[in-house]
């Protein structure tokens, strides 16, 4: 079954406009978006193990998003992926409902979402959906 050519329009954007808001380099990181029962993990991981650059711009990015995202704030995966990215709106109304712990790994870093509200663990797989959607072969679903 051949991808949709809009569907691959749009991952080639996303792909090439990853630079506004990620600082390492697409084709050497891997992204995972985990469901979990009471939200998800994103985890970023460098493909070469032994590329430090690439994990500290990992681990400084995922550092700065889980500081935004505990506050509510999705203006950086607005800026990639649109405004009406699903999801993003009942998150960015979501403050103070769900939690955001950021820890290192050895070749990057992850970010744990987890709430008690429905209604925001529903929003978060929505959005790693969308996430996995746009971000086609950068991402995958499970390590």
């Amino acid at each position: 079954m051949r991808k949709d050519s809009t569907l691959m329009q749009r991952q080639e954007m996303i792909h090439s406009r990853s630079h506004m808001v990620m600082p390492f380099d697409m084709n050497k990181v891997t992204h995972y978006f985990i469901k979990t029962n009471n939200g998800g993990i994103l985890r970023i991981k460098a493909k070469d193990p032994a590329d430090t650059l690439q994990i500290s711009m990992i681990r400084k990015h995922l550092s700065k998003e889980r500081n935004l995202f505990s506050k509510a704030d999705f203006k950086d995966p607005k800026t990639l992926h649109g405004m009406h990215m699903p999801g993003l709106k009942t998150l960015s109304g979501s403050k103070g409902k769900f939690t955001v712990d950021y820890q290192q790994l050895p070749d990057g870093a992850k970010l744990t979402f987890a709430s008690k509200d429905a209604a925001v663990i529903d929003a978060l797989h929505v959005w790693f959906d969308a996430q996995l959607r746009d971000h086609g072969s950068d991402a995958k679903s499970k390590e």
